[in-house]
């Protein structure tokens, strides 16, 4: 018998395969209806294993991207250093990420108005805010 952890990482695994395969599918639908062809059952499985496998790749080249510049955690950076083969997706990371910041800025500036309301005390939410939670290099896994 299999021990238990080994066995919630094959689920797991199991789980997340299942869930690109149906988000395939559903892109495939989507180019189907706009381009009025169709996909067969085995196309779709074939473009879900690759895609799963690309991910895969990606998954590692980030944890190296990361361990290159000696740190434990994935940034912005090593996101864009992935992309940057490609100018579409580079550009629309960029995009992405200074919409993060910019919604992350609008939420502290309310939480300052509201905290402001409160004559002065900190809310919970934010006394349990960690040290530098939020900045423009928000973790991207």
């Amino acid at each position: 018998s299999r021990e238990p952890v080994e066995k919630e990482q094959e689920e797991a695994l199991f789980r997340l395969k299942a869930a690109v395969h149906y988000n395939v599918g559903c892109l495939c639908q989507e180019v189907a209806e706009d381009k009025d062809i169709q996909f067969s059952k085995q196309t779709i499985a074939a473009i879900s294993e690759i895609t799963f496998r690309q991910c895969e790749i990606f998954a590692k080249d980030l944890e190296m991207f990361a361990r290159h510049a000696k740190r434990s955690t994935i940034n912005l950076d090593d996101v864009k250093l992935l992309a940057r083969r490609s100018r579409s997706l580079e550009k629309y990371i960029t995009q992405k990420a200074e919409e993060l910041v910019l919604n992350n800025l609008e939420q502290k500036e309310r939480k300052k108005k509201k905290s402001g309301t409160t004559k002065g005390k900190r809310t919970s939410e934010e006394q349990m805010e960690p040290i530098g939670a939020e900045s423009e290099d928000s973790n991207m896994a």
